[in-house]
């Protein structure tokens, strides 16, 4: 049986500079997000450090003396090398590129309420927008802008659904913490919560009830029969 060979170990950069044209070689030749863990793993360098470097990258990018057409985007956990985004026309008609189409109303709510209040499962979404969101959660997995995250740890283990660094890059921010405010989403959010609340208090009432003991029926007893008054006004006949 022959034995796998070793693969090659690769020599890491020497100085700064060095990894930094590397770093900005990987990008390149990607074309989608990597992993900061990656990279690192590559160069010899802890993910921290990769970040850091990556960061003064990005603000090379820019500088307008730099005169670049492509600038560096971070992420939480990733980092990408993308175009300037006035260029784009250009690039689209360069390259024949159509336009591509916009989110429907449906999975833009769906998306709103995921990215305000993310983790949520989908019965809190449902819950929020009134009405079943199954096809617009399905459609923005299938475009890859939420992802699954886990499951709750409650009945049924319902699944747990976050936004990705996709829905980052797609809509221009490079975190959560540029959301602009609202009011709307976390009135309806908040409304959503007290119904449940609402709802887990119902259900123990009502199981409580059924565990209480039954008392036994007894016919009420009047102590007074000369008190009684019948709707025709008339009095009681003695037995």
């Amino acid at each position: 049986m022959e034995e796998k060979k070793n693969a090659p170990v690769i020599e890491p950069p020497a100085t700064e500079q060095e990894i930094e044209q590397a770093i900005e070689a990987i990008l390149f030749a990607a074309g989608y997000p990597m992993r900061y863990d990656k990279i690192g793993e590559v160069l010899g360098l802890s993910p921290k450090d990769v970040k850091v470097i990556v960061k003064k990258m990005a603000q090379h990018f820019q500088e307008a003396e730099t005169y670049h057409g492509i600038q560096l985007l971070l992420y939480p956990t990733t980092c990408q090398l993308t175009t300037k985004e006035q260029y784009a026309p250009y690039i689209r008609e360069a390259l024949g590129i159509r336009r591509g189409g916009n989110l429907s109303a449906s999975s833009m709510e769906v998306l709103a309420v995921v990215a305000y209040n993310q983790p949520v499962t989908r019965s809190f979404i449902d819950l929020v927008r009134g009405v079943d969101s199954s096809y617009a959660v399905n459609s923005l997995l299938d475009k890859g802008l939420i992802e699954a995250a886990g499951r709750l740890d409650a009945p049924g283990r319902p699944m747990l659904y976050v936004t990705t660094d996709k829905f980052l890059r797609v809509f221009g921010i490079q975190s959560l913490e540029e959301l602009p405010e609202t009011e709307a989403l976390s009135a309806a959010a908040a409304q959503s919560e007290q119904q449940q609340e609402t709802a887990a208090l119902e259900e123990s009432d009502i199981a409580a009830d059924d565990e209480a003991p039954l008392k036994e029926y007894s016919a009420p007893v009047d102590t007074d029969e000369t008190d009684v008054i019948f709707e025709n006004g008339g009095e009681p006949v003695a037995p």
